[in-house]
C-alpha cells in the first residue's frame, strides 16, 4: 500500500527533502505531526499556496496530523525569502486580522475537528520571547557565516538585508523546535525557496533535543509559459470568493495550457493518479474534457460544489458549451448532463433597448463594462485583435454594437483575450 511520501512523489509535490528513505519508512510506520507556514500579509491566500495547501490535506487523508501554522509572529518581520526588496512592514492590527482570515480560509481544505488537525499562530509564542534569552538559548546554534550562505540571503545581499530579516532564519527554526516539543512535530514542509530555513529548523532540534526532524520543500511552480502560480496578467488568483468570484476562479483553470494539465490534475485535484494519466497524448476535444474536469475540481474544492456547479453550468451555457467529460474521469463529480444554467456567476450589465438603437462604438461599451480602464486602452485591445463579440473579432475600434448582436435571449456576449467574458442583458 502506498504511503503519504509516494503520493507526494507520484503527484509532482517533492522538490528536495532531507533523506528520501528515511521519511518514507518514517510514514510506513506510523501516523506523524507534521506542519507548514503561511504568510498573513493579505486577507486571502492565492493559488500559489494551493500547493502546501492540497500537501496538508494528502497528510489528513492519509492519517497524518497536519498543522496550519499562521505567521502572525514572522509576519511583523517579513520574510526575505524569494524577495528582491523588504516587504512592507504591517501593524500588529492588520497582522492579527489577516491571520484571523487566514484560518477561516484554510478550514475549508482541512477538517480541525478534535485530533484531525491543528491551527496555530507563532505570535501566540514569538511575541513572548525574552530577546537576551533567545540569542543566548537558540541565537548560539547559529553561524552567520552558513546563514549568509543561504540562497533566501545571498540573493538580499546585493540590495541590502537588515538586521530585522537577518533574524527570520532563527524565528521560522524556532518555530519548528517549539512544534517539535510542544506538538510532536517531526517533519516541516513548505516551498523550495524556504529550503535554507527549513534545514535550519531541523539542525537546531538536532542541536537542542539530540533527535531527528525531516524538512521537505515543494517546487517553485510555473505554468509551461513561464508564469508563476498565483499571478496572471489580470491581477493575483484569489482563494477568497470575495476577491476572485468562483466563477472567475474556474475560468482560470479551464484555460490551463494544454501541457500543464495532467501536471496541474495531479497537484490540484484528489483524482486518482491512474484516471489522470489518461490526460496523456489527449487533444481537441478530449483534452479540453480534461481541463473541464480540473476547472470544476479545483473549483468544487476551493468554493464547494455549488459554486463549482454553477460556475461549470454558467460557462456551459454563456461560452463554447463544453463537452461533459464522463468516462474520461469516472471519479470526477462534475455533472454528467448538460444543463440551462445559472448566468448570475458571469459578470454582467444591464442596458435598455433604446441605448443600442443607434449602436454603441465598441471601445465605449468595453470602457463601460469594466474591461478596460480607459477608452484608449480598449481602443489598442481592438486593433491588436482581443475583442469578441459572440465569438466574432471586433476589427474597428468603433464598429457599432447595437440589436444585430443580441442573442434569443437579449444577451451580447463580449470577450477579452482568451479568458475574460462579460454579458450585456438588454432589457
Amino acid at each position: 500500500m502506498k504511503n503519504v511520501y509516494d503520493v507526494f512523489m507520484e503527484r509532482g509535490f517533492v522538490e528536495q527533502a532531507t533523506d528520501d528513505e528515511a521519511i518514507s519508512q518514517l510514514l510506513d510506520r506510523q501516523a506523524i505531526t507534521c506542519y507548514i507556514g503561511f504568510d498573513p500579509t493579505a486577507t486571502s491566500l492565492h493559488i500559489g499556496s494551493l500547493v502546501p495547501i492540497m500537501a496538508l490535506a494528502h497528510m489528513q487523508r492519509q492519517g497524518h496530523l497536519p498543522i496550519a501554522l499562521v505567521g502572525g509572529g514572522t509576519g511583523l518581520i517579513g520574510d526575505p525569502s524569494g524577495k528582491t526588496e523588504m516587504r512592507q512592514v504591517l501593524t500588529r492590527e492588520q497582522i492579527d486580522y489577516n491571520a484571523q482570515c487566514l484560518q477561516q480560509q484554510l478550514s475549508r481544505y482541512l477538517d480541525f475537528g478534535e485530533g484531525k488537525a491543528i491551527l496555530l499562530n507563532n505570535a501566540d509564542w514569538l511575541t513572548k520571547l525574552n530577546y537576551i534569552e533567545f540569542l543566548r538559548d537558540i541565537g548560539r546554534h547559529f553561524s552567520v557565516n552558513k546563514m549568509l550562505a543561504a540562497e533566501s540571503y545571498k540573493v538580499r545581499l546585493e540590495k541590502g538585508l537588515n538586521f530585522i530579516e537577518f533574524n527570520y532564519m532563527l524565528l521560522q527554526a524556532y518555530d519548528f523546535l517549539y512544534l517539535f516539543k510542544n506538538h510532536d512535530c517531526v517533519m516541516q514542509m513548505g516551498g523550495n525557496d524556504q529550503w535554507g530555513n527549513m534545514l535550519a529548523g531541523s539542525d537546531l532540534i538536532r542541536r537542542v533535543e539530540g533527535k531527528t526532524a525531516h524538512s521537505m520543500t515543494f517546487p517553485l511552480l510555473t505554468t509551461s509559459a513561464g508564469h508563476k502560480m498565483g499571478k496572471t496578467g489580470k491581477g493575483t488568483v484569489w482563494l477568497d470568493s470575495r476577491l476572485t468570484s468562483p466563477y472567475e476562479y474556474y475560468q482560470h483553470w479551464i484555460n490551463t495550457e494544454d501541457e500543464d494539465v495532467e501536471r496541474f490534475l495531479a497537484l490540484f485535484t484528489f483524482l486518482p493518479i491512474e484516471e489522470i494519466r489518461q490526460t496523456r497524448g489527449l487533444a481537441d476535444v478530449r483534452l479540453n474534457m480534461a481541463k473541464a474536469v480540473l476547472a470544476f475540481e479545483a473549483t468544487r474544492i476551493t468554493h464547494g460544489e455549488e459554486a463549482a456547479v454553477e460556475a461549470w453550468q454558467a460557462s456551459s451555457r454563456a461560452f463554447q458549451p463544453q463537452p461533459v467529460a464522463a468516462g474520461l474521469f469516472p471519479t470526477s463529480t462534475i455533472p454528467r448532463k448538460e444543463s440551462s444554467g445559472d448566468l448570475s456567476a458571469i459578470p454582467s450589465l444591464e442596458k435598455t433597448r433604446l441605448a443600442f438603437e443607434k449602436g454603441i462604438p465598441a471601445y465605449e461599451l468595453l470602457h463601460e463594462t469594466g474591461l478596460c480602464s480607459s477608452r484608449g486602452e480598449a481602443r489598442r485591445l481592438i486593433e491588436q485583435g482581443g475583442v469578441y463579440i459572440n465569438d466574432v473579432q471586433v476589427l474597428s475600434f468603433d464598429d457599432k454594437i447595437d440589436m444585430q448582436h443580441t442573442d434569443a435571449m437579449g444577451m451580447i456576449r463580449i470577450r477579452k483575450g482568451k479568458k475574460k467574458h462579460f454579458l450585456i442583458i438588454v432589457k
